[in-house]
């Protein structure tokens, strides 16, 4: 593309230029990652389904739904409470308040009793004046609230970007979706946002990493593990130091339930693939699988999330939950390849499809997916159509396969394709079809 004299960056080029930076991150030691933090985190978070609507009976409820239909006996352990569980008039005595008519036997007595049923609980703030609902946050009394949630016994933390006073707002903004407006092909210029980023700037020096250092180490002061996920939103650049404090990062705004938002957060990540790994997960946000997107889109949704080894949060009624979406989020290959412990990196895209290599486009993301697990290859073949058409994964066009057979199997069904020497099939609208690539043959 031609440029004027304008300033102007790629948002894909610019996250694709933190691959050089990604090795020696995924070498750093961050006190407040244990072994929790070493695999994307599965678990329920009340928002999607409540908002701010929440009291101690839903996440009994939830945690016990997770039980009965084996979410928990597959993986999903955590149960998050969102915003909104404290009183909303502000600190008491230096303190958040826990709001004790949603709450009676306050968090920590939540926390004992989901604990019994062998599950994890989260919490959350935000790293601002207030919340993005506007109850008490955390900036500047870090050391006070982690030592509190530590003290209810909580596991994890999603800790949001809302509020953020004028003395700690950075002095540039990123080339993201959330901060600035980006343009074909995913590039941004000074002329649209002049606190564009110069390039090279070295985003560790900016008040977002400093805001949430400080709750990396209120965190790592204390005598529990507790999960760190910062709800950053992509912003300042995080790919480029998500790693050095957190388990997790958000890479994009809040997903909707519908399809074209599932689309373009698939879009965003694609360009992002490089900065996951274990102790650092890209999370696409909470999984909207059971809030009335089709079952076709269930699919895709759900396979490529744990696919982009996301953090998977369900964030609807568990106990209203259609046995069909149960199935999905239990699915033994797909969540298998989420969390496999030997192999740390997501799936990549490997053809685009519908558009040339590397486009950047929120309607038609990448739509051939690959990555190596303990088990075989995992494949995903997208259709982002509004009609069926037929998808074929073709070996030796996959990094680490080569020409020749290979035995095939089934994501959806479980069934042996049998030893394949390529694997077609008619894809529905906005549908997956989902291979495991196994031994040779």
């Amino acid at each position: 593309m031609k440029h004027s004299s304008t300033k102007s960056q790629s948002w894909a080029g610019s996250v694709a230029a933190t691959v050089l930076t990604a090795a020696s991150l995924s070498q750093a030691y961050v006190m407040s990652k244990g072994q929790a933090s070493k695999l994307p985190t599965l678990g329920w978070n009340s928002w999607n389904a409540y908002h701010c609507d929440i009291n101690a009976n839903q996440f009994l409820e939830a945690a016990q739904a997770i039980v009965d239909r084996g979410l928990r006996d597959a993986g999903y352990n955590y149960v998050n409470i969102d915003d909104c569980w404290s009183v909303k008039s502000g600190r008491v005595n230096g303190h958040i308040a826990v709001n004790k008519d949603k709450f009676p036997d306050g968090i920590d007595g939540l926390a004992k009793k989901i604990h019994d049923m062998k599950l994890k609980i989260g919490i959350y703030s935000t790293a601002g004046t207030a919340t993005c609902a506007g109850y008490p946050a955390s900036l500047e009394y870090e050391d006070v609230d982690a030592a509190d949630w530590a003290s209810w016994g909580i596991d994890y933390l999603k800790y949001d970007n809302c509020n953020i006073p004028s003395n700690w707002q950075d002095q540039y903004v990123a080339c993201d979706p959330s901060s600035t407006h980006v343009g074909t092909n995913g590039t941004c210029n000074s002329k649209d946002e002049p606190r564009l980023a110069p390039s090279g700037y070295n985003w560790r020096t900016s008040k977002s990493y400093e805001r949430f250092t400080r709750m990396r180490d209120a965190l790592a002061k204390q005598k529990r593990e507790i999960v760190y996920n910062m709800c950053i939103w992509g912003t300042a650049d995080v790919f480029s130091w998500g790693k050095d404090l957190a388990a997790s990062w958000r890479m994009s705004g809040d997903i909707d339930s519908n399809w074209n938002s599932i689309k373009s957060i698939i879009n965003q990540n694609s360009f992002l693939m490089h900065t996951t790994n274990f102790y650092g997960h890209n999370d696409a946000d909470m999984l909207e699988v059971g809030n009335g997107i089709s079952p076709a889109e269930t699919r895709t949704h759900f396979a490529l999330w744990a696919a982009m080894k996301s953090p998977l949060f369900i964030g609807s009624n568990v106990k209203n939950m259609t046995q069909g979406d149960v199935d999905i989020l239990k699915n033994k290959y797909l969540l298998a390849f989420n969390q496999d412990d030997k192999y740390g990196a997501p799936a990549q895209p490997y053809k685009w499809g519908v558009n040339p290599q590397w486009t950047y486009d929120p309607a038609n993301p990448a739509e051939f997916w690959a990555g190596p697990s303990k088990n075989g290859h995992l494949v995903l073949m997208m259709n982002v159509k509004d009609d069926k058409t037929t998808k074929t994964a073709t070996w030796s066009e996959i990094p680490g396969l080569h020409g020749g057979k290979y035995q095939v199997t089934d994501v959806w069904t479980g069934k042996d394709l049998g030893c394949l020497s390529s694997y077609s099939a008619d894809v529905d609208a906005h549908d997956t079809a989902a291979i495991l690539v196994g031994k040779g043959c």
